[in-house]
């Protein structure tokens, strides 16, 4: 593992239909020792099973964690974050699905609609410019209801194995960047107050 990662523990969330063994959440999961979300069903999703699959992750934790999320999972940890604001420690949102599009499948219905309320921890969403399950604006609103800042990848499908994303290390440099700055709020919520100041 990456040096600035020992100090979190690294929990993978897929999306629908989980990430297949050549899925890049599957190659960062071998190579960062990372703990995968255990999920009731993955082929008839229910918000509250994954919610509950989520929390069992990281309850497990005995570090910060640290959620990697594709797809699904990116809604799934945003509704997370609205009813247990202290439990992340930071999330990588890669490929969000638009769960409220037209013509949205019937299994990812009751994941709507999107939470509207900002992540209270360090974000970063990575979106595709021809997402199919998820257009430009509407990641970028996501991006705005959170208050995330969005990484744009042109012309990279849903950032999956079908559109050729495998080991993604181009991926890398935003983990890394989304660790530092989850580290340095540990560090400012840690820092002890100064009673000259107070």
């Amino acid at each position: 593992m990456l040096p600035l990662l020992q100090a979190f523990d690294l929990i993978i969330q897929p999306g629908w239909r989980n990430s297949g063994a050549e899925h890049w959440q599957s190659h960062w999961q071998r190579r960062l020792g990372a703990r995968r979300v255990d999920n009731a069903d993955w082929e008839r999703p229910q918000l509250e099973d994954w919610l509950d699959g989520l929390d069992a992750a990281l309850a497990r934790c005995s570090k910060p964690p640290l959620v990697i999320a594709h797809s699904l999972g990116c809604v799934t940890v945003a509704h997370y974050a609205a009813r247990h604001p202290g439990r992340i420690a930071g999330a990588l949102l890669v490929a969000p699905a638009d769960v409220e599009r037209a013509f949205a499948p019937a299994e990812l219905l009751n994941f709507a609609p999107v939470p509207r309320q900002p992540l209270p921890f360090p974000a970063q969403i990575v979106a595709s410019s021809n997402d199919p399950f998820c257009k430009s604006a509407r990641a970028a609103r996501m991006a705005g209801y959170w208050q995330a800042p969005i990484t744009w990848l042109q012309h990279a499908g849903h950032i999956n194995i079908d559109s050729g994303h495998r080991q993604w290390e181009e991926g890398w440099p935003l983990l890394l960047r989304l660790a530092t700055r989850a580290g340095h709020r540990l560090q400012s919520q840690a820092a002890p107050v100064n009673s000259a100041l107070v």
